[in-house]
């Protein structure tokens, strides 16, 4: 007997309340697919880390056990699905497993083939060389989708470097990006021998580089789902890089912000337009499901130029699948598990794409990634709980109640905060200590932090306390992406 297609996105809606097939996303934590448990039946998050101290009814986060160190994301999934707990859980659920990742490997897919399962994701093969920095501009020149000028090549010294900005006429002033890696990790800004000197060991013997052009510019993320019926796409939404009081790293993501009005009318659309026909070339070469894509927007000229491509959910997915559209129609990633089902559906995607674009879809919130800033190593004593939080008429900054929704923010004056670090761990230079979701924005028009954001920032931060680590002692904690 045919499977029954799906036709619209109230049966879209109705096939995943009634969901009868277990589904797992498994991480260091749940931010990134936050409150989906509420749009699929039997989806359910495994995590390493308990951000809610055991008070999220579907989360399952298993007794800590003996493990090597992690050095990835990918790591901890391995451990993750290894751990007799999460195998007992799994199995205890019956049914034929679906799994989903932020991050995974051929390991990770042959332990959920292990447990019965299935990857609801392309390869991590064929993710691996998505997520190549100069396989993205190749396939963006293919799509028509322009990236900074740039030069694609190996680098053996600096003299090597000026030859090739010369012929290509870049100038001396660069940013030059290695083909993998966190964005914060893996740029490094060249004006001068000096600066490529303090970057040598990681430029030189890495194979191509993309070498830019420096332009002052804006950034900015945009999500999207490759599907069968075309490629969906999500909200323009600006970025927070860089900021000293969230990161560390000079060019590294710490948050975003959604808002109508972010960037022009013109700007928004061609964003978007630029971003579906991406996806049209991603399904081309065999990529389906969920993707990112990062935009710079010269601020002089208005261009928008390629910066990234993530091949998977992101940091920024908890924005894009909790904003107005998403309650109103369906979270962007439901298409993802929608396509992976297998279940036959038709949608016009023009439709849905021109409806999305409509500002009144749009409310306005932002996230602020807080990292340990600080050149220094302790071990936290006491870390603020996740839940609602809110400010006072004196600037200060409290715990008001428990909740796992960011939708219970009820006001500027609220947030939620999502906790990262818990006591016992180690605060190094890097460290996520957690994530705050407001209503507003966190920036000024001139895209500086506004002045409450940054006492959102300090209120938080000084509800953590942490004692110095025993002279003797050292940590070799690495400081690796988790989300």
């Amino acid at each position: 007997m045919p499977k029954k297609t799906l036709k619209n996105i109230s049966e879209i809606r109705r096939f995943f309340h009634t969901n009868d097939q277990p589904i797992y996303f498994v991480s260091a934590t749940n931010f990134n697919l936050l409150g989906l448990d509420e749009w699929v039946k039997n989806f359910k998050y495994i995590c390493y880390m308990d951000c809610f101290d055991g008070r999220h009814p579907n989360v399952l986060v298993p007794d800590e056990i003996p493990h090597d160190e992690f050095q990835s994301i990918e790591d901890i999934n391995n451990y993750l699905l290894q751990h007799k707990q999460v195998v007992d859980y799994v199995k205890a659920r019956g049914g034929k497993p679906k799994f989903v990742f932020l991050m995974f490997d051929e390991k990770t897919e042959k332990l959920a083939k292990d447990l019965g399962g299935e990857v609801w994701f392309p390869k991590a093969k064929l993710r691996t060389s998505m997520d190549n920095k100069i396989e993205t501009v190749r396939i963006g020149n293919k799509a028509g989708v322009p990236s900074v000028p740039n030069a694609l090549s190996e680098v053996k010294d600096y003299a090597h470097l000026q030859e090739v900005c010369k012929e290509h006429g870049l100038g001396n002033d660069l940013v030059l990006q290695s083909a993998f890696g966190d964005s914060g990790h893996t740029t490094f800004f060249i004006k001068s021998e000096a600066d490529f000197r303090k970057h040598e060991h990681e430029i030189v013997g890495e194979g191509e580089i993309k070498i830019m052009k420096r332009i002052d510019c804006r950034g900015s993320a945009i999500e999207a789902c490759a599907t069968s019926q075309g490629t969906i796409v999500g909200p323009l939404m600006t970025e927070l890089v860089g900021f000293k009081e969230l990161t560390p790293y000079r060019g590294g993501w710490c948050g975003n912000e959604i808002f109508s009005t972010a960037f022009s009318p013109k700007v928004r659309q061609q964003a978007r337009d630029l971003t579906f026909k991406f996806g049209e070339q991603l399904r081309k070469e065999g990529y389906r499901g969920y993707f990112e894509l990062d935009f710079l927007i010269d601020k002089k000229t208005g261009d928008i130029w390629l910066g990234e491509l993530n091949p998977r959910i992101t940091g920024a997915s908890s924005m894009t699948n909790h904003a107005a559209f998403a309650h109103a129609d369906a979270p962007l990633f439901l298409f993802h598990l929608l396509e992976f089902s297998k279940k036959p559906f038709k949608l016009d995607v023009e439709e849905l794409n021109a409806r999305w674009a409509d500002p009144d879809m749009i409310d306005q919130w932002s996230q602020m990634v807080i990292k340990h800033t600080d050149d220094s190593v302790d071990i936290v004593t006491q870390a603020p709980q996740s839940g609602i939080y809110r400010m006072t008429e004196d600037g200060r900054v409290v715990f008001d109640r428990f909740d796992y929704h960011r939708r219970a923010v009820e006001s500027e004056d609220e947030a939620f905060f999502l906790r990262i670090s818990k006591p016992g761990d180690f605060r190094y230079e890097g460290a996520d200590l957690g994530i705050l979701v407001t209503r507003g924005r966190s920036m000024t028009k001139g895209f500086q932090l506004t002045d409450k954001s940054r006492r959102w920032i300090d209120g938080i931060k000084s509800a953590f306390s942490a004692r110095p680590l025993p002279s003797a002692r050292a940590t070799d904690d690495v400081a690796f992406k988790i989300m």
